[in-house]
Parts: structure tokens; C-alpha cells; sequence
């Protein structure tokens, strides 16, 4: 019988001779962006702030390692471990304590035993192409400046882009603390971080495990518990009608956007971000305030109309008698934001202004203007949501369309437009977004849909010419390490296209690779490149100007 164990262990005794982790090429690469780790360190941080004493969990690792060996395959845990590895080696690299510096060392790399029979190695390697570079960049002290110095573009893969982008967020995130705050944080990391190990010989049964441990299950939501809490307040010939209410709210919404709602709640009622389940927070900071005697109350002023504004967001179904199409295109425009951090602003505004399109058509451009913003200067969780919730309190406060947050400081507007002049194609998390909103400015059609099943972001000059084309003519190696990813060089499609075609000289590809099946282009981006006679570096500094204006003029950005 195969013997499956698991143990709560911290983070001192994961990163020891116990474990020899390895990741499996089956696995996927290591994908974590700035987002999760920074997300990460802010966790840390506040656990480090609530008090020294308090555990911090970090949740569970399934690895296949028999009990009497430290071979550990990774099956479920990879990212975790990888950025707490990264972690480990900047605060070993920022460190003045050489004994600390030491002691994190030999966390992250075996240093080896005779007595033991133990070789030096790392304690963890990543998959066969990502592993040499891992171990030499930041298993290995002192690289990390080289690392940061390293040109994106000249890195093999999009994991190691992603250790260099979570590295240098962690880097100057840690540098800007002094060195007792930090160490406060490795002894957090040695002391009172724990993971959840779940080990297993077999490799068939890992997956088992992991699969049990990320299947949806049947249990209660907090929705439905706070039903039964709400309902159960209420006198028995009224909870059947506010039943029917609440359930009504639900089906208009579906169960998973139903349960999102009370996460938009919590965060108008108390301004900051979750810091605990919603099952702790929702009625410290809202449900509380209404139960026992004001439970109908609560259903008839934040169930119902909140449900009622978050179905008209998603839905883009804001009705008018006139103005409802332009509050619909901000809502399509500002779902294609790669993040809902805006989402309890707008529903602030539809639950307080529905009845004044001109008002939320006024809002909701502010609103999509500092997302925007915030998307492109990859402003992270935590940031990006305190921000929003600086823009709640000042609302409440009675600020209305002068809340002093939503406007962009003259550095926030230098970053976006240094965001926008960079190589926006490598940003792959906005490169699609920003050309959409370009295609709508070149456009000139304000609320534009765009519902083609597949957009996709290309490139006029390609990223890797045939030997013997044109390109290699009129293009210096310079000057192809200069446009290759710039806005001016990228145009949308809405289908896939044959990769051979991408490498087509100019004429062959305007006709064979930018056009649809009736000759022609589906947006304003590509139709502009189609006539252009020819594409160089002199076609794409004027393009470049062209393009950037017309994005600062819809953001104003000056």
C-alpha cells in the first residue's frame, strides 16, 4: 500500500538536506508575474506587522518522494517554491550580516557533506532549460545585478523573463527597508511561515491528491451563510419574501459572479483590501451593522440594487433614455482590463448615480483613464487597490467627479508614456488592451465593439527575418533591437495566421498575412499599415509619434 503522508512544516525545514525538489519537464515553466509576487511579500509583510508570534501558512506542496530518500519531484507547489527561492536570494543579496547571509545560503543551496555522503547542489532545480540559468542568477550569490542588466529580449524563455521581472520587483521593493526590518522578515520566513508537505511515492497518486485538493466542492458558500443569517434575522411572515429576493439577486447573476459581489461589497464598506477570508471580514465590516433588526434592510439597499449594478457592469446593460451607449462602451472597455480591482468603484457609482448617465459617462472615463494608467505602469494588488480605495473614501466623503485620486500625478503620467515608448509587445498582460484602445482612437468610432472570438497582437517588421529577406536590407541589427516591439511596429489581427507567413517580405505580407478574406483589414491599427508603401525605420519613428499622440490624447496625458 503506497504510504501517503502530510506534515506541517516550516519554512526553515523545507529549504534544508530534507528535500532535494525537482520539477518534472512534464510541469508547466514557472509563470508567476510581479502580480503574485509582490502579492506574496505584501502577505508577509502584514503577518510580519500583526505580531511576530502569528503563523503565517502558505498553503500546501504535493511532491512524490519516498520517506527514506530527499529526491522530491514537484507536482503541485512549483510556483510557490520557485518565488520563495527568489525571495530567499534578495534578502541574501541585500544583506550587510555576512552570518546571515551565510545561514540564507544554505537555504537555498546544499553546501554539501562528506560525513553525510552530501553533494553541493541547489535545493531546487527547475525544469532543463530554465535550471542552469536559475542556479546561476539567483541560487548563486551576488549574480542578481547581472541578472537585472540583462537585456529582456536576450533571455531564452518567458520563465526566465518572469524570475528577472519578480526578482528586480522583490529587489527594489526589499532595498528601500532597513536591515532589522528585513531580518524581521527572514526570521518571519525561518520561524513561523509553514507550508503543508503532502508526500506520496507514487506518482499516480500525487495527482489524485492534487486533483481532490483543487476540485470545486459541494460546501456552503459565504453567500449562502450569510443568507441564513440574514433570513434567519428576519420575522417568519417575511422571510420567505426576502428569500425569494436574495435568490432572485443570485440566479440574475450565477453562483460564482453572485459570490464576487459580496468581495465588491466588502471592499465599498471598509476601503481596503481583504486581509482574511470573507467568512471573518464580510460581517465584521458590513453584515454586522444590519443583523438583528435591520436584516431586510440589508437585502432591500445592498443585495438587491448592488446584484441589479453588478448584472448591468458585466452585461454592459446600463439603460437610459439617452447616454446608456456610452456608459456601455466604458464598461466593455474597461473589462478587458486584466484585472477587476475597478469593479467596486463603478458599482459605487451605478448604485449612487444610475439615474444620471452624463454623470457615470464623466466618472466611468476617469475611471478607465487610471486603470488604464495603472495597467500600463504595472501597478500591483495592493497599490492598484489601495488607490481605488482611497477613491471610495473620498466619494463618500461627497468629492463626486473631483475625487482628488483619480488624477495622475505628473510622474504618473511620464511612467505611462515611458510605458507606452517601451517594447510593449514583451508586456504581455497589456500589449492587447493598449492596441484595442489605440484602434478605437484611430478609428475614430468611440465605443467601438470589438466581439471577434480572436485578436491577436503582430508584428509588421518580424521578430526573427528569414536570411535573405528584405528586412535584413533595410534594417540595421540595431535598429530591429530598437522597433521590433514597439507600438509603431504592431498591428491587430482577428485570426490565427500561418507562422511562416509572419517572416514575409512587406508587399507579400500586406496582402498574404494583414488582410482579411474580402482584401481588406478589420482594424483602423492594420488598415493604416497597408498603406504604407514601404516599412523602415524612418516610416516607423513618424508611425511612433503618429501612435503616441493619439494615445496621450485619449488618456490626456499631456
Amino acid at each position: 500500500m503506497k504510504q501517503l503522508e502530510a506534515h506541517e512544516v516550516p519554512l526553515r525545514k523545507v529549504f534544508c538536506s530534507d528535500y532535494d525538489f525537482r520539477i518534472p519537464e512534464y510541469q508547466r515553466p514557472y509563470s508567476w508575474g510581479t502580480e503574485q509576487a509582490c502579492q506574496l511579500l505584501e502577505d508577509l509583510t502584514e503577518a510580519l506587522d500583526r505580531g511576530p508570534d502569528e503563523p503565517y501558512f502558505l498553503g500546501s506542496v504535493v511532491l512524490v518522494k519516498s520517506s527514506d530518500e530527499t529526491s522530491a519531484d514537484v507536482i503541485d507547489g512549483q510556483q510557490r517554491l520557485t518565488t520563495l527561492t527568489i525571495l530567499l536570494a534578495v534578502l541574501r543579496d541585500l544583506t550587510v550580516d555576512p552570518g546571515l547571509a551565510r545561514e540564507l545560503e544554505v537555504m537555498l543551496q546544499e553546501p554539501g557533506s562528506k560525513v553525510q555522503g552530501l553533494a553541493s547542489k541547489p535545493r531546487l532545480t527547475l525544469r532543463d532549460r530554465d535550471s542552469d540559468f536559475f542556479a546561476e542568477f539567483i541560487q548563486n550569490p551576488g549574480q542578481l545585478q547581472a541578472l537585472f542588466a540583462r537585456k529582456s529580449e536576450s533571455l531564452a524563455t518567458d520563465a526566465q523573463r518572469s524570475i528577472q521581472v519578480n526578482a528586480r520587483a522583490l529587489w527594489e521593493s526589499l532595498q528601500s527597508r532597513d536591515e532589522n526590518s528585513r531580518l524581521g522578515l527572514v526570521q518571519l520566513l525561518g520561524q513561523k511561515t509553514f507550508l503543508v508537505i503532502v508526500t506520496t511515492p507514487d506518482l499516480n497518486s500525487a495527482h489524485r491528491i492534487f486533483s481532490v485538493m483543487n476540485a470545486r466542492g459541494l460546501d456552503l458558500s459565504p453567500a449562502d451563510i450569510f443568507k441564513s443569517q440574514v433570513v434567519g434575522a428576519m420575522p417568519e411572515g417575511l422571510s420567505k419574501v426576502y428569500a425569494d429576493k436574495w435568490e432572485d439577486a443570485e440566479a440574475a447573476l450565477g453562483h460564482d459572479d453572485f459570490g464576487d459581489l459580496f468581495l465588491h461589497i466588502r471592499m465599498i464598506f471598509s476601503k481596503e483590501r481583504g486581509k482574511r477570508e470573507l467568512l471573518k471580514e464580510f460581517p465584521e465590516q458590513v453584515l454586522n451593522a444590519y443583523l438583528p433588526d435591520r436584516a431586510t434592510e440589508f437585502v432591500d439597499d445592498i443585495v438587491a440594487p448592488y446584484a441589479n449594478a453588478y448584472r448591468q457592469m458585466r452585461d454592459h446593460s446600463y439603460a437610459a433614455i439617452q447616454g446608456a451607449d456610452l456608459v456601455n462602451a466604458w464598461f466593455r472597455r474597461l473589462d478587458k482590463i486584466e484585472n477587476n480591482d475597478w469593479r467596486p468603484v463603478s458599482l459605487w457609482a451605478l448604485r449612487h448615480h444610475s439615474d444620471d448617465p452624463v454623470w457615470l459617462d464623466t466618472f466611468l472615463k476617469q475611471l478607465e483613464r487610471l486603470a488604464s494608467s495603472m495597467l500600463i505602469r504595472r501597478v500591483y494588488n495592493t497599490p492598484r487597490v489601495q488607490r481605488y480605495a482611497e477613491i471610495l473614501r473620498e466619494l463618500d466623503a461627497g468629492a463626486g467627479l473631483d475625487a482628488p485620486s483619480f488624477a495622475l500625478t505628473s510622474k504618473e503620467i511620464e511612467e505611462t508614456i515611458q510605458g507606452l515608448e517601451g517594447d510593449v509587445y514583451l508586456y504581455t498582460k497589456g500589449r492587447r488592451y493598449i492596441l484595442l484602445r489605440l484602434d478605437e482612437a484611430l478609428a475614430k468610432s468611440p465605443g467601438v465593439r470589438y466581439e471577434h472570438r480572436l485578436i491577436t497582437v503582430e508584428h509588421v517588421l518580424p521578430q526573427n527575418p528569414a536570411p535573405g529577406s528584405q528586412w535584413l536590407n533595410d534594417f540595421t541589427t540595431n535598429e530591429r533591437n530598437e522597433w521590433t516591439h514597439r507600438l509603431a511596429n504592431l498591428v491587430l489581427l482577428n485570426q490565427a495566421k500561418n507562422s511562416e507567413a509572419q517572416n514575409f517580405d512587406f508587399d507579400k505580407k500586406k496582402s498574404k498575412y494583414f488582410t482579411g478574406k474580402r482584401g481588406v483589414a478589420t482594424f483602423a491599427l492594420t488598415s493604416q499599415v497597408l498603406n504604407e508603401p514601404e516599412w523602415t525605420p524612418t516610416a516607423m519613428q513618424d508611425r511612433q509619434k503618429t501612435l503616441l499622440a493619439a494615445l496621450r490624447d485619449e488618456w490626456d496625458l499631456g
